[in-house]
């Protein structure tokens, strides 16, 4: 079992579990030390499945371990769902199987609703935020999940978020923010500030410039919480740009691609999952 996740603080209905994992408690050697979750890092095959497996033991469901290429795609899991399936969002409403998303710089951010009737993840890197055209991996991770709709006469628990709309509320949405890299670690290019400023003019005030020109901190969850505000999600939890919060800065806690790829040759994931308990 594994005796360092972390676990969200937010009000989210008792049979909605969400946990993160940190670099602790499993079998990979360095730089993979210890809970490498991600299957793409040039890690032993034999410990990532180690790992994997005392995820799912800890936890008690099925973690579902997408392969994330930076897009917008969602895939709806079920039992039958593959590893490996292509997307960078999931969302169930099935027991059993965890929406599950690796992360060692990118931002995770876990959905469900004050009913408990999904969990959604999705693997907000900046790529994936920004999107095309103000559409991105949040936006259609909620497109997936529809709004929060309550069937006539039926109470909460019951509702069908698939159903025809009869009221949409946003507010009922809650949102919860993991670790990521840090707004004082995230250096970008104008290329980045571009892609949020363009559509978001308000997005510029969540890029600080550097004394080298075109050059930024960018606040990742800074950005993400604003896309989410956009579409009308108030409740939002967990990373707010404070160091605790950053993998870069905390390295004996969280791996970091941008902290120790170049220097370690590699490093290993973590992972943010969230899942719907019987």
């Amino acid at each position: 079992m594994i005796p360092s996740l972390l676990q969200p603080a937010w009000p989210a209905p008792a049979h909605v579990k969400a946990v993160f994992t940190t670099r602790a408690g499993g079998v990979s050697a360095a730089p993979f030390d210890s809970l490498n979750l991600g299957d793409y890092v040039h890690d032993q095959p034999a410990h990532v499945a180690h790992n994997r497996a005392l995820l799912a033991q800890s936890i008690g469901a099925r973690p579902v371990f997408l392969k994330q290429v930076h897009g917008v795609q969602v895939a709806t899991l079920d039992a039958a769902t593959a590893d490996g399936t292509v997307a960078d969002a999931c969302i169930t409403q099935a027991q059993g199987p965890a929406c599950t998303i690796t992360v060692a710089d990118c931002l995770p951010v876990l959905l469900t609703d004050r009913a408990g009737s999904f969990v959604a993840a999705a693997h907000a890197g900046w790529r994936g935020l920004a999107g095309q055209g103000g559409h991105g991996v949040l936006e259609a991770a909620l497109q997936a999940a529809g709004p929060p709709i309550y069937e006539a006469n039926q109470p909460p628990a019951q509702q069908n978020i698939a159903g025809a709309a009869i009221k949409n509320v946003a507010n009922e949405y809650l949102a919860w923010l993991g670790p990521c890299i840090g707004p004082q670690a995230f250096e970008v290019g104008e290329d980045v500030r571009a892609a949020f400023v363009s559509l978001h003019k308000d997005a510029a005030a969540h890029f600080k410039p550097l004394t080298t020109p075109g050059k930024y901190l960018a606040n990742l969850p800074a950005l993400a919480r604003d896309r989410l505000r956009a579409m009308g999600i108030t409740q939002i939890y967990g990373n707010d740009g404070s160091l605790d919060w950053c993998t870069v800065s905390n390295p004996s806690r969280f791996f970091s691609h941008r902290r120790d790829a170049l220097r370690l040759g590699s490093t290993g994931r973590m992972a943010a999952c969230i899942w719907l308990a019987g």
